[in-house]
């Protein structure tokens, strides 16, 4: 069986290469057409834009890791069958379920694996990236310009919005500019179009404006205003491409940058503090209530329930802390909780200031909702990523086995669907569990559950089907297909016939 086992994993090895490094190829080459422009011949050292490059492929890998499990499960078990192998297995006592054995296992290793990467690895480039995005926009503003959005292109100085900005020919429209550089006046400069360029030192920003006007504001004399027109007006801002400075320490992570040790515990955070919202709102709610106040309709329909989860990420970092080395910590001071009792003072109407507050509380609720599901999805969706590796094979053996004949047709064909329809749902998902529509849980695991259960169901009626190995293409799959979409409706029709005569 060693031998077997060994074989059938050799099967696998070669498209999964193939299948991993074409996938992240295509991937990592689109991110690098969309960024090219931006990084070279800007005089960014070389070093700094392959590490922008390198730091991209983690993220790659994440997402197309799956898709190539899937691709080589297929391949593998469609070339076993088409060449009868399969069915010389089967004379020889040995069953699908022992050939799959072997694969299973490695499936499971690869998920392990990809859970280590997903909570490891993968935070630890997105967050470099971020850092190093930041950088060169500090360095080069154009890197970091975005529409319709006020963009600091010198701190504290020089602000600029556009309202369309083409990246390839640096064309701006709507633009408008807060120049803040004299203290002794305000400046506001708006234009119909204009270009911007670095200079030929690189260390300063060249804009070329056209069709606008320009405001002055002397600061000590606010009600004195000063306008000037131009067809054409070149400025300059001195000192904006400096000398390229990696920064090596920053604190700040969003939840893609953040371990899921890290997440969880921000996630904590944001549920004691909507218990404690909550607990503040259910007591002002009743004080008002009480006092005969009248609540706006957003205050009645007030969620206060905290999001539903499972604790999954609480659970994997308690057993990631039984292995990881114990760190000594210093006995915090016990403080006794003070507890307030809201309540209005007696022949008092509520005021404004009541009102106001029970809407903040409100809005704190909301907003540590909105935290703990973002966190939630994040967390659930390290781990539903890399399970899909182990579902894959689940779902691409019985469908290779079913249709030996489908060559390559059925592995592209397959795939395409597969992870089309695994990764709407993911995004789809994702975003239902944002919005509070949904727990996190259910949104992120409902794909993997889903082709699971078919793969279960598929794998069950292995052992049933009448066909051959070198019956099964993708003509077959199709007109399976038809012929049920048929008998349902011809099953249907009968039914509809058979009322109309018996009415």
């Amino acid at each position: 069986m060693k031998i077997l086992h060994r074989y059938v994993l050799k099967e696998h090895v070669g498209p999964l290469t193939f299948a991993l490094t074409a996938l992240t190829s295509i991937l990592l080459l689109q991110y690098i057409g969309k960024h090219f422009g931006e990084l070279v011949g800007k005089g960014l050292p070389t070093l700094v834009i392959a590490e922008f490059f390198g730091l991209s492929i983690p993220l790659t890998v994440a997402l197309t890791l799956p898709m190539a499990v899937l691709i080589a499960t297929l391949y593998a078990f469609s070339r076993l069958a088409a060449e009868n192998e399969i069915t010389a297995l089967k004379a020889s006592g040995v069953s699908v379920v022992s050939v799959l054995r072997p694969v299973l296992l490695a499936a499971l290793g690869v998920t392990v694996v990809m859970i280590g990467f997903n909570d490891q690895i993968l935070p630890r480039s997105n967050h470099r990236l971020a850092v190093l995005q930041r950088d060169i926009a500090q360095k080069k503003p154009t890197f970091g310009l975005r529409e319709q959005v006020i963009n600091e292109v010198s701190p504290g100085k020089f602000y600029l919005r556009a309202g369309h900005l083409d990246e390839a020919t640096n064309l701006m429209r709507e633009v408008t500019i807060y120049d803040m550089a004299d203290p002794t006046r305000r400046r506001t400069i708006y234009a119909d179009s204009g270009n911007m360029g670095m200079s030929k030192n690189l260390s300063d920003l060249d804009l070329t404006l056209y069709n606008g006007n320009m405001e002055d504001v002397p600061t000590a004399n606010p009600n004195e205003l000063q306008r000037l027109f131009f067809d054409v007006d070149l400025i300059r801002v001195r000192g904006v491409g400096n000398q390229f400075q990696k920064t090596t320490a920053d604190s700040y992570k969003s939840d893609r940058e953040m371990t899921v040790c890290e997440m969880q515990a921000a996630q904590d955070k944001a549920r004691a503090a909507h218990e404690a919202a909550r607990k503040e709102f259910l007591a002002k709610v009743a004080a008002l209530r009480k006092s005969k106040a009248m609540l706006s309709k957003t205050v009645l329909d007030a969620k206060t329930t905290a999001p539903w989860d499972i604790g999954l990420g609480r659970a994997y970092c308690k057993a990631i802390a039984l292995f990881a080395p114990k760190k000594a910590q210093a006995q915090a001071v016990s403080s006794t909780p003070r507890s307030e009792r809201i309540a209005p003072s007696a022949g008092v109407a509520p005021n404004s200031v009541d009102l106001a507050v029970l809407e903040g509380l409100r809005i704190r609720l909301q907003d540590s909702s909105t935290l703990m599901n973002s966190y939630g999805v994040e967390i659930h969706k390290k781990f539903a990523l890399a399970v899909a590796c182990f579902v894959f094979v689940l779902l691409g053996a019985p469908i290779a086995l079913r249709f030996p004949r489908g060559g390559v047709g059925l592995t592209i064909g397959v795939s395409l669907f597969v992870f089309a329809l695994y990764y709407v749902c993911l995004i789809a998902g994702e975003s239902i569990a944002k919005r509070g529509s949904m727990p996190a849980v259910v949104s992120m695991w409902m794909a993997n559950v889903i082709f699971a259960l078919v793969a279960l169901w598929m794998l069950g009626k292995m052992g049933q089907e009448g066909s051959t190995a070198r019956g099964g293409d993708m003509r077959e799959m199709f007109g399976a297909i038809r012929g049920t979409i048929r008998s349902k409706l011809g099953w249907k029709n009968r039914r509809v016939r058979r009322e109309r005569l018996a009415a």
